[in-house]
């Protein structure tokens, strides 16, 4: 995995003990005041007053794992308020672009300038994965640039010769909800962009009400 979690993206640096936990919550998924206590370099007394706090804010909300004999393990997980306070870029405005384009324009313009835009990603992607020698480090360097355009991206090694990405925060999710050709130009994009030794497909989906978009990377063949 990428070997330091970034403190910041854009649009979202943590700079309260609160912030760094809901920004853990939006990186990790569901977590133990105690394992965020354990990240975060404090007691798991204080990270769960903290959460008690966020959650009478109705930014967080908790949820118990039976396991076995004893107390289930209570867990934290962010409300859509939580995910609400993560930047989706311009969003009304993007989504109203949309509709205004594909009302007065047409379907076929919308994919027209969809296609456009795919093309120009995937020119400056494949142009910043070029020193990459290895299917590796072009993993890292996409996550890298995601990253940097927001979606809070991460990797890991799959432990079988590939590799997982994995996109925590969809800056522009009200776009790809309202046109799913979004989603479907960035998996063409990470295709060509990590070359034909790649395979990419994609396994979980925010759109689809996953908890984040992640990716599978393996070698053809």
């Amino acid at each position: 995995m990428s070997s330091t979690e970034p403190s910041s993206y854009p649009g979202w640096t943590p700079r309260s003990a609160a912030e760094r936990i809901l920004f853990h919550l939006k990186m990790h998924g569901d977590q133990t005041s105690a394992s965020l206590g354990q990240a975060l370099g404090t007691s798991g007394e204080a990270v769960r007053q903290q959460l008690v706090r966020l959650s009478e804010e109705g930014i967080v909300e908790s949820w118990a794992q039976p396991k076995g004999v004893g107390r289930p393990s209570q867990f934290w997980r962010l409300t859509q308020a939580g995910q609400d306070r993560f930047p989706d870029t311009h969003a009304a405005l993007t989504v109203d672009l949309l509709a205004t384009i594909r009302s007065e324009l047409g379907a076929d313009m919308l994919s027209k300038l969809i296609d456009a835009r795919e093309a120009k990603t995937r020119a400056e992607y494949k142009e910043r994965l070029a020193d990459g020698q290895t299917l590796g480090e072009r993993v890292a360097r996409l996550a890298e640039i995601r990253s940097g355009e927001g979606y809070m991206a991460d990797w890991a090694e799959d432990g079988a010769g590939g590799y997982m990405l994995y996109e925590n925060h969809c800056p522009i999710c009200a776009a790809a909800a309202a046109c799913q050709n979004f989603c479907r130009a960035e998996l063409a994009v990470f295709r060509d962009a990590l070359g034909p030794d790649a395979h990419v497909e994609r396994v979980e989906h925010i759109v689809a009400g996953a908890r984040r978009c992640a990716y599978r990377i393996t070698p053809a063949g």
